[in-house]
């Protein structure tokens, strides 16, 4: 592998036999060395190869202002990431996390930290994503020899669920707004059958997967209309009547109109979760 650019003495760009561009780190691997060297294959430790294009530019803008330590950290929780969710991640993870760790290390050194007002809905709602963020904070301290608030591992959290949406425009303000309309929806519908939800339950879990699933729907203005669905609809307004005005409700509050589809669904999906 040539060098093609040398971002530090510990991070650099480099071409393979096949002309792919790899970032390639470890300690002391760009250490005197210039454009179009070879590169010391047994320096390295870590290597990022992105293959989205926008996204492997911009991780090279961010490698010339962020320290390579904080870089190669935020590389050991991705990959704890990833081997805990069993799902591919979107590129821009390595950009988006990286840079708001690094910012959250330098806002702690200033004495500052950045609350979190989901935290309980994320703790509840993504609970897997919540735990790898608390691993990151023992990773975090490990290195750095900083303890981040437990705030911080909500905000991790909500990277990885951004990350998980194959979608690079979704932004972190985008699930933590979607995150807040989950549980406006599920205190729709405990104030309207004046119940507590059991949130242990199958059915619980079930109805947040769908409304996650649906937000995204609604996001990309997907509608998926079967023939069949209004004579259903027809059929369930009657029987499960408490859980149709339930889900008219919450339609009023998304205000937007839903299809027979998702109007249907919606309401199985209450009906389900508010029985005993």
């Amino acid at each position: 592998m040539i060098i093609k650019k040398i971002f530090n003495n510990n991070a650099i760009l480099a071409k393979d036999s096949s002309k792919q561009e790899i970032v390639i780190m470890g300690r002391g691997v760009g250490f005197k060395k210039s454009v179009g060297d070879q590169v010391d294959e047994n320096l390295i430790e870590k290597t990022f190869i992105l293959k989205q294009k926008d996204a492997s530019e911009k991780f090279k803008l961010l490698l010339e202002d962020i320290p390579t330590e904080h870089v190669s950290l935020c590389y050991d929780i991705i990959e704890y990431a990833k081997n805990m969710l069993s799902v591919e991640l979107n590129d821009y993870i390595y950009i988006t996390l990286t840079d708001h760790i690094s910012y959250a290390l330098k806002l702690f050194d200033e004495g500052l930290n950045r609350p979190n007002a989901l935290i309980w809905e994320i703790k509840k709602f993504y609970p897997k994503e919540f735990e790898i963020g608390l691993k990151a904070l023992d990773l975090i301290q490990s290195e750095t020899n900083k303890k981040l608030p437990e705030d911080e591992a909500g905000n991790i959290a909500l990277h990885l669920i951004n990350a998980q949406t194959n979608n690079s425009s979704n932004k972190v303000e985008d699930i933590a707004h979607q995150t807040k309309m989950i549980q406006d929806i599920l205190n729709i519908i405990k104030y309207t059958y004046n119940i507590a939800l059991n949130e242990k339950s199958l059915n619980y879990e079930r109805f947040v997967t769908h409304l996650r699933f649906f937000f995204q729907r609604l996001n990309k203005n997907e509608k998926m209309e079967k023939e069949e669905d209004d004579f259903l609809l027809k059929q369930v307004k009657t029987k499960y009547k408490k859980a149709y005005e339930c889900m008219l409700k919450i339609q009023k509050y998304l205000e937007k109109e839903l299809s027979d589809e998702e109007q249907l669904y919606l309401t199985i999906h209450i009906q389900r979760v508010t029985q005993r």
